[in-house]
């Protein structure tokens, strides 16, 4: 058993390591006994120790900056996030997502695990309540573009394995042990089309993440997700 545990282990660039999510993510990697490599802005941020831990600091929007920490890597994971803007658009989902698969070629790491939301696509939205669908959704609706941006250019990859993973609203809890829904969707919905729930643990979205590193589920393709 110890020798399958230690086969499963893997070599971990997290992007996005510092933000509430991605927290978490290293944390429970770290707990898998996987080696992460945190690659931030602002190193200071992350409070977390490990003797598997390795905190670079980097330019997330630069591809040979981003290389020489991807070398060796098996998997990137990014949990980057980006505000929402009212005046100008949101760019830096797309801009992170082509550097990274740039440097991510240059040293041959061919696994990728990102995270989006639901309702990217401009028409997923339509059967959300109405607070969501007429205040919230407009409130972050230039975030949403440039995450189905992003989404649609990793559409065009051929070449590396990608996952996008799209969880509903984000609570700042841990992982639990309930059981995952997923869709190939932009939204996980129940038996009459509708969404269920709105909203998911932080924990579990770095739990789900993870979850998918010994699978070949939804490989270049993207998966809504919640807990029941």
């Amino acid at each position: 058993m110890s020798s399958v545990c230690r086969s499963l282990r893997m070599k971990i660039a997290v992007l996005g390591a510092t933000g509430q999510t991605g927290q978490y993510l290293v944390n429970q990697a770290l707990q898998q006994g996987h080696t992460v490599t945190a690659i931030v802005r602002n190193p200071g941020k992350l409070a977390v120790h490990h003797d598997n831990l390795k905190v670079v600091e980097a330019d997330i929007f630069s591809a040979d900056a981003l290389k020489t920490h991807f070398k060796g890597q098996d998997v990137v994971m990014s949990c980057l996030g980006f505000p929402a803007s009212i005046f100008s658009a949101v760019t830096g989902y797309t801009m992170s997502m082509n550097a990274m698969i740039s440097a991510m070629r240059q040293a041959r790491v061919n696994r990728i695990i990102t995270m989006t939301s639901w309702y990217t696509e401009p028409n997923s939205g339509t059967n959300s309540s109405y607070l969501i669908r007429f205040l919230l959704l407009p409130m972050i609706r230039s975030v949403l573009t440039n995450m189905h941006e992003m989404e649609k250019f990793l559409l065009n990859v051929e070449d590396i394995n990608w996952t996008v993973v799209r969880p509903p609203g984000l609570k700042n809890l841990p992982a639990s042990a309930q059981e995952f829904l997923t869709h190939e969707g932009y939204f996980v919905p129940d038996s009459s089309g509708n969404p269920v729930g709105s909203t998911v643990a932080r924990g579990d979205v770095a739990r789900f993440m993870l979850s998918l590193l010994n699978s070949n589920a939804w490989i270049k393709g993207g998966v809504a997700i919640t807990t029941k």
